[in-house]
Formats: C-alpha cells, structure tokens, sequence
C-alpha cells in the first residue's frame, strides 16, 4: 500500500513540475465521428424530445429537452462532427457573419401554443479538465406560447487539414510562436479550403416572443482567475433578443507552476 501511495505522489509531482500550457485548441482525431439530425415537424399533440453529446476528445457537452401539449411546428437541424473543417456554417455572430468552421452547430426554428406548457431548454458546455476553456451556457423555459428562431454554436479544435500542409499537431507550437501578430494566428487557424476555424469559442443566438417563462444562465470559470456569471429570467409576455458568446484566444500561454525548476 505504502508502495502505490509513493507512485501516486510521484506521478503527481512530476505534473507540478513540469510546464502547463494553457487551452491551445484541441487537435481532431483522425478517425473522426459526425452525427446530424434534421427534422420539420407540424401538428397537435404530445412532444418528448431530447439529445445529448457528450465528446471529452473535443471537450463538448450538449443537451437539448423539451416536453409538452400542444400546436407545435418545429424545423430543426442539429450537427456535429469531430473535424470541424467538414461543417461550415454562417453565424452572425462569429468571423463577421461569414462560414466558419464549427463542432457543433444547431439552428432552430419553432413555434408552440397550449395550456399545458412546453419546458425545456439546453445545455452548451466547453469542459475545462478535456481541455476546454470552462464556459457554459444554458437556455430554460416553461412557456404556454413561443415563437423562437435560434443557432447554438461550438468550436474547440483546430483545423483537420490546415492551410500550407501544416499537420494539426504542430500548430499549437507555431500559434504560440504567432503570439499577439492576429493575422498570422488567423492565418494558422484557417484550413486548406480557406474556411476559418473561430476556436475556442461557445455562444448562442436567439430572437424569442414568449407567455410565460424564460432565461438564460451563462458563466466562465477559471480557478483563481476569472468568474464571469451572467443571469437573466423574464415571466409573463416578452420579446427577447439576444447573443451571448465566449471566446478564447487560440494561443496557447505558458503557465508557471508550483516547483518549476526543481529537479522531480
């Protein structure tokens, strides 16, 4: 026993001891996954939807829930893919508006009434201990009316196939080498094709009329260093618009750490 507990706090001073880089973008697996769902729907009835994404490879994780009674007419496409470079999208809110290269896009377009009311919501999240940058944002409502038009939009690797044959694992090294010279860093984290590639970014767009209620939770936590929380919740009958974003730098940044220099 004594033995296993001597490896654990070797191991774990050897990671003191060592250089921390702080959030470069995650490099894409070769073997990478995608999966997209598409779907209008119109009538009157029952709904229970739901999806999730769960991928520690590029730090994601996605929820999206609704139930409820009523006239629904909903047209939605949630897509997703591990090589950013295959899923272009426009976001008016990212690059200027123009196609941009993305892990996870939704776009949204719904309408529901009823007495009972439709709850639900969802759950963005760029998790920190997979190499994320710590952000979250989260949708919730439980409205008897809505009229909804809105994108959810994640980005956290680098480009599969980056312009000029650079592999995607040495472009964390000339990011840093990059520093504060912007164009050179949207240079590198543009592909092949010319398609920028914004990350790490998270955010969400909406334009929502509702009877009833709704909100948003954002925040970004860094230990030590950053807390950013933001809130909002109406209830009654509200015009909402809004765009709520976070963005990291692709640059990766030396961190110093405790016992740096001393021999482990």
């Amino acid at each position: 026993m004594k033995g296993v507990v001597g490896l654990v706090i070797a191991v774990a001073l050897m990671g003191l001891c060592g250089m921390v880089v702080a959030n470069p973008p995650l490099v894409p697996p070769v073997q990478y996954e995608q999966f997209c769902e598409a779907h209008k729907v119109s009538g009157t009835g029952t709904i229970d939807t739901s999806t999730s994404i769960i991928d520690k490879k590029i730090a994601l994780e996605y929820y999206d829930s609704m139930t409820g009674d009523g006239d629904l007419e909903l047209d939605q496409e949630t897509a997703y893919s591990q090589n950013a470079d295959k899923l272009k999208r426009n976001v008016s809110s990212v690059n200027g508006g123009n196609k941009s290269a993305l892990n996870l896009y939704q776009d949204t377009k719904m309408t529901y009434a009823g007495e009972t009311p439709l709850t639900g919501g969802k759950l963005l999240n760029s998790k920190e201990f997979y190499g994320g940058i710590g952000a979250k944002v989260q949708e919730l409502f439980s409205v008897n009316e809505m009229e909804q038009d809105e994108t959810a939009f994640f980005s956290s690797t680098t480009p599969y196939e980056p312009a000029d044959g650079i592999k995607p694992e040495d472009l964390g090294s000339q990011l840093k080498s990059a520093g504060r010279n912007t164009t050179k860093v949207e240079e590198l984290m543009t592909d092949k094709n010319g398609i920028y590639n914004p990350a790490h970014v998270i955010g969400l767009e909406t334009k929502t009329s509702f009877n009833g209620t709704w909100g948003t939770d954002a925040s970004w936590h860094k230990i030590f260093y950053k807390d950013i929380k933001a809130h909002e919740m109406f209830s009654g009958v509200f015009e909402a618009e809004k765009t709520i974003k976070f963005h990291e730098n692709p640059v990766p940044e030396r961190v110093h750490v405790p016992c740096e220099g001393i021999d482990c």
